[in-house]
C-alpha cells in the first residue's frame, strides 16, 4: 500500500499541470520592436534561425488568462547575443491579451 502511495504522489503533480497557449510569437516579435525602438540592435541582422525560445512560467489566471514568462536568446549574424526575459498575459484565442514587458538581461559578443 505504501509503494502505491508513493507513486501516485510522484504522478499527481505531472497530471495536474494544465497545459499553456502556446503564444511564443507574440512576446518574442514584440520584443524584436523593441530591440530595434531601444537602439540596441538592427534586427534586420538577427538570425532569427538561431533564436532559443524558453518558456519560463506559464500561471493560469481567471477567465482563461495566462501570465507567461519567457526567456529568449537571440543572435545577430555578427556574433552578438542578445538575453530578453518578457512577461505578458494570454489565451487559448488570442495571445495578445496584454502588452508584452521586455527586460535585457544580458547582452555578449561571441569572439572566437
Amino acid at each position: 500500500m505504501k509503494k502505491l502511495n508513493l507513486i501516485l504522489l510522484g504522478l499527481l503533480p505531472i497530471m495536474s499541470f494544465a497545459k499553456a497557449p502556446d503564444c511564443h510569437n507574440w512576446p518574442m516579435n514584440m520584443t524584436k520592436g523593441w530591440l530595434k525602438n531601444a537602439n540596441i540592435t538592427n534586427i534586420y541582422n538577427l538570425d532569427e534561425s538561431k533564436t532559443k525560445i524558453t518558456l519560463l512560467a506559464s500561471e493560469k489566471k481567471k477567465n482563461g488568462l495566462y501570465t507567461q514568462v519567457y526567456h529568449f536568446i537571440f543572435y545577430d549574424k555578427k556574433g552578438k547575443s542578445y538575453e530578453v526575459i518578457t512577461k505578458n498575459e494570454a489565451s487559448y484565442e488570442e495571445c495578445s491579451m496584454s502588452q508584452v514587458n521586455s527586460y535585457l538581461i544580458s547582452k555578449k559578443d561571441i569572439n572566437y
